[in-house]
């Protein structure tokens, strides 16, 4: 590979003297616009004297928040109470609303959307993924289904139990079959991350436990869900309020296994607005992300909306402001 990008290097080396006389371009003219690598903007957006302009070749077919939303639309426990929040209409190419939208947060399991993702790109449904030692949680607060070393279930399994109960341990399942290890399947999120545009994430691991430098926006989210909805297999299981499977331990044995999903909407905790369909989506909470979750759904002429909530003080507050946001659809 490093070869290929070796001779793709000496052809554009070559290319420049040409370039620089049919162009007459000054070599050391200044870019008509600063770089700055710690922008608060998405690869998306630019701004020129004041000015938004968006790059078509790369976000015609996206959704570009343009500021914060007037604030006639928040709710009771106020802004304080949530980090940011979004809502995209993905048929008008339009962002309904928008709070904080390019500010980093972490996401807890809401990597697991990119974590399936990746997983949905690299490997068939049918795929045997074995446990290791890496796959082994111990910690009584962690969401998991307690693998053992030698278990084995298909990938198709591992994204159910993945999205619709959040388990971590599945996650390094995924992660190390897929991958390699749970090191080299995080280098393939970051670079798919890199290559949708979402330039304001990093992913440290596939699970979303706590790490400092593990962090995400509700824009880049709003990118990495919208490729993951590309895959009817995606749509399907985030829309499941339940599931049950059977999978094999190490010497073969079965091993039945059965959840409700972490969404609110889908378990029958919470209603939204009356003419919103509810698709699916996926939650996240730890305590130093607070409530999070990134939601797919329909207005009544069947019009479909990404929408999203990040570091919510407690999952009250998430479903309320979810809720506003949706109120949007008329």
């Amino acid at each position: 590979m490093s070869g290929v990008k070796s001779i793709n290097r000496i052809k554009c080396i070559g290319l420049v003297p040409l370039l620089v006389l049919l162009c007459g371009c000054n070599a050391s003219e200044e870019p008509g616009f600063p770089y700055d690598a710690n922008t608060g903007k998405s690869a998306f957006r630019f701004e020129f004297n004041d000015m938004n302009n968006t790059a078509p070749s790369f976000a015609a077919s996206l959704c570009i928040p343009d500021g914060d939303s007037p604030s006639d639309n928040e709710i009771e426990a106020g802004p304080e109470s949530y980090g940011s929040a979004a809502f995209f209409d993905l048929k008008n190419k339009k962002t309904v609303y928008s709070r904080n939208a390019y500010t980093a947060f972490y996401p807890a399991s809401l990597t697991k959307i990119m974590t399936a993702l990746v997983a949905m790109e690299n490997c068939d449904m049918d795929k045997i993924l074995t446990a290791d030692s890496s796959c082994v949680m111990t910690d009584n607060d962690v969401q998991k289904i307690s693998l053992k070393e030698g278990d084995t279930m298909t990938l198709d399994q591992a994204l159910h139990i993945l999205l619709i109960y959040s388990a971590n341990d599945v996650a390094n399942l995924i992660a190390v079959n897929v991958g390699g290890s749970v090191e080299g399947f995080t280098t393939l999120m970051n670079a798919e991350a890199e290559r949708l545009g979402a330039t304001n994430t990093h992913f440290i691991n596939p699970h979303g436990l706590h790490d400092e430098n593990h962090v995400t926006t509700a824009y880049d989210m709003y990118l990495i869900f919208n490729e993951a909805i590309k895959y009817g297999k995606f749509i399907e299981i985030i829309g499941q309020a339940e599931y049950s499977t059977v999978y094999k331990s190490a010497l073969g044995e079965p091993v039945e296994f059965s959840c409700k999903s972490t969404d609110r909407y889908l378990n029958g905790r919470v209603s939204a607005p009356t003419q919103v369909n509810v698709i699916g989506g996926k939650t996240g909470t730890t305590q130093a992300a607070g409530a999070n979750l990134v939601l797919l759904t329909k207005d009544s002429s069947g019009n479909p909306y990404i929408s999203i909530v990040m570091r919510a003080k407690n999952a009250e507050v998430l479903y309320q402001k979810m809720n506003s946001m949706l109120d949007l659809t008329g």
